[in-house]
């Protein structure tokens, strides 16, 4: 059997006792030491050799993000972050999986058994996957982090999120670990005149999907906001689903809007991919088109599977450019997917097919 060595960094005195006792529930995981802070981590690495860290972003001396980046650069280790719902929290947090962490997990709220069973299996699941997909696979030189890309947006969203030009074709998008990086790579590429409208299904919390949001939509020609109950679903926007609302759309005779619901998680999750693209087949037909990219599990395989049986086009993450192909592989692995196409190559697929270049789903 194998064995994760796995560091737990964190300031909190209750979390290095409650993460151990979570992770050394699964055999397969062993806590080879436990640090206090960033500067106490980076001194016990060397001896520890852990094959995976946990860190806290936010800590005294030297916080998580300033840890993150020595780990990175020294040593390379796969590193998972663990956040509280703070703005400071998500913020830092956003900015760590810029600089290359592997994904992050939110706090245990207490001690309380139910609490700890609502997070136990994701840190475990993050943990393993981590280990099987070093942070390197990301290939981050390739990818345009949002801390270095050019700053296109001065608008403020809220003033038109209920105007807009309508859309005859939308492009529904699910994504889960490894998400923010490659949407920071993929979006930027698309010119303001984009003729679809997006949808995006990214797995994060409450708290964290606005601020993500708004960094997109400073680095992006294209509109980004976080899509609220009635905001029309407009060409050259991208509405990304609020982190524990599902997000499904409705046509009217005036344009078609988006409509949150609080109805309970698909597949472990709320927002769901299921959802988004069940919704968006079921309004748009032919005209949707579907992208599955890189995540854990197999949310979103299902609903891609409804798209494509009403006409419309299917598209999955290739293995190669996933941080995690486990979403775009359970698609795959069902038939529900028309075209492979890697990260590097979207952006000018994309475009191409919405500007009128490439309308056959096989050139």
């Amino acid at each position: 059997m194998r064995m994760i060595r796995v560091l737990v960094v964190d300031d909190s005195a209750l979390m290095r006792k409650m993460i151990p006792a979570i992770l050394r529930s699964d055999p397969e995981i062993e806590v080879v030491g436990t640090a206090m802070d960033g500067l106490f981590a980076l001194n016990k690495i060397k001896d520890l050799a852990p094959d995976v860290i946990t860190l806290d972003v936010n800590m005294p001396r030297m916080d998580g993000l300033e840890t993150l980046r020595h780990i990175v650069e020294d040593y390379g280790i796969p590193t998972l972050m663990v956040s509280s719902l703070t703005q400071k929290d998500a913020e830092l947090t956003l900015r760590s999986l810029e600089a290359g962490a592997f994904d992050f997990v939110m706090k245990p709220r207490d001690a309380i058994s139910i609490h700890i069973k609502e997070i136990a299996n994701e840190i475990i699941e993050k943990v393993k996957a981590a280990y099987d997909n070093p942070v390197a696979k990301s290939r981050k030189k390739e990818v345009r982090t949002m801390a270095d890309s050019q700053q296109y947006s001065t608008r403020r969203p809220d003033e038109n999120l209920f105007v807009g030009e309508s859309c005859r074709e939308v492009l529904a998008v699910g994504i889960s670990t490894g998400g923010p990086n490659a949407l920071s790579y993929l979006l930027p590429q698309f010119p303001k005149d984009f003729p679809a409208a997006l949808l995006i299904v990214q797995h994060m919390p409450p708290g964290f999907t606005d601020m993500f949001a708004k960094r997109l939509n400073a680095i992006c020609r294209i509109e980004v906001i976080e899509a609220r109950d009635g905001a029309l679903v407009s060409a050259g926007r991208a509405l990304i689903a609020p982190g524990d609302r599902h997000l499904k759309i409705k046509r009217n005779p005036l344009g078609t809007v988006a409509v949150l619901s609080n109805s309970p998680p698909v597949n472990g999750h709320r927002p769901s991919a299921d959802v988004l693209f069940n919704s968006v087949a079921s309004e748009y037909g032919s005209s949707a088109t579907g992208l599955i990219m890189t995540g854990m599990g197999d949310d979103g395989a299902r609903g891609i599977g409804a798209i494509m049986s009403q006409g419309g086009l299917t598209i999955a993450q290739d293995e190669e450019s996933c941080l995690v192909f486990g979403m775009p592989k359970a698609a795959i692995e069902r038939r529900y997917i028309r075209r492979i196409v890697s990260l590097e190559d979207m952006g000018v697929f994309f475009t191409n097919l919405y500007m009128g270049k490439e309308k056959a789903y096989g050139t």
